[in-house]
């Protein structure tokens, strides 16, 4: 019963990304077309601030796909990480059209080019309806607390601001028909986008390079699971990371010889998950303390051989999920 409410919510979250991202896919089109056509710069940045919604709105469709993707005996994670991948490669290129935006503005401000102001008002409300209606279809899975849903709809959130600074710029524009406001409006948006598309490149780079992920403080983790769990004396060999929206821990933990070493286990997972979301944990049990003054970075051997005084001890290898 359970998977069949996930599955639907699944779906519902599916359906619902891949409108909005077809609404903001048409809109921003059609704001590059508008933006030439008119001659307006401000709509040609607010379009580059749509396409961090559209692709905020792939990733999370993405994500969203490959979660259900069961994981193979080549990719034992499944396709997470692609999505990661491909946050990256768009921040690249949103700095990159950044960069052209702000250096067209600059030449503007010396040679001004006219502007269609008319054109530029009907295309800038047509993209603020199209943002509203994004917002709308989104908004309206916020229930199910889906982390790409929520972090899509804040995008679109972002967006409406670049849409209304269009329309203001073209009100300017038809009725005094002083054009430097719209070179001034698109580097206001390109200061957006840049804001936007620098935290999605220091996010999607972190986890790129196994970083930890910022709500798991891996000192503290070790620290409580030491103090909450009277028969574990020592943790170490910590290392966390994150695929998709999962962490992953492996550790090893010193512990006094348990009565039931199978609850002790149960216990010490139970505690990952309750305190720290963590569902995907290795726990390496050991009875003995790490020999050699370098056990704590020789990571490689060690785990050889505790892995194998691990398994003559208990029988098989303890991996929980």
């Amino acid at each position: 019963m359970a998977h069949t409410h996930s599955h639907g919510a699944h779906n519902g979250n599916r359906t619902r990304l891949a409108a909005a991202f077809g609404v903001t896919l048409v809109f921003m089109v059609a704001e590059v077309i508008g933006g030439v056509v008119s001659g307006s710069l401000a709509l040609l940045a607010d379009a580059g601030h749509m396409l961090t919604d559209a692709a905020a709105l792939l990733m999370a469709l993405l994500a969203v796909q490959f979660a259900q993707r069961k994981p193979s005996a080549r990719h034992t994670f499944g396709l997470l990480r692609l999505t990661t991948l491909a946050a990256f490669v768009n921040a690249i290129a949103l700095l990159v059209i950044t960069v052209l935006i702000v250096w067209e503005a600059l030449r503007r401000f010396y040679q001004p080019q006219p502007i269609q102001g008319g054109l530029m008002l009907g295309i800038a409300i047509a993209g603020l309806l199209a943002n509203l209606l994004s917002f709308w279809l989104l908004h309206r899975g916020s229930e199910e607390k889906n982390l790409n849903v929520r972090a899509a709809a804040l995008h679109v959130l972002g967006d409406l601001l670049g849409s209304v600074g269009a329309i203001v710029a073209a009100i300017i524009i038809m009725l005094t028909g002083w054009t430097p406001i719209d070179p001034i409006l698109s580097l206001l948006v390109s200061l957006l986008v840049v804001r936007s598309a620098w935290s999605l490149l220091r996010e999607s780079l972190h986890e790129l390079l196994e970083g930890a992920p910022s709500h798991i403080n891996v000192d503290k983790l070790s620290r409580e699971l030491t103090r909450n769990i009277a028969e574990v004396r020592n943790v170490h060999h910590v290392h966390v990371w994150q695929v998709g929206e999962k962490p992953v821990l492996t550790l090893h933990v010193q512990v006094i010889p348990p009565y039931d070493h199978d609850g002790l286990l149960v216990r010490i997972h139970q505690y990952l998950h309750e305190h720290y979301q963590i569902a995907h944990a290795t726990v390496q049990m050991e009875y003995q303390p790490c020999t050699g003054h370098d056990c704590e970075l020789c990571a490689e051997q060690s785990s050889h051989h505790h892995s194998h005084e691990h398994l003559t001890l208990d029988g098989h290898a303890h991996h929980h999920h």
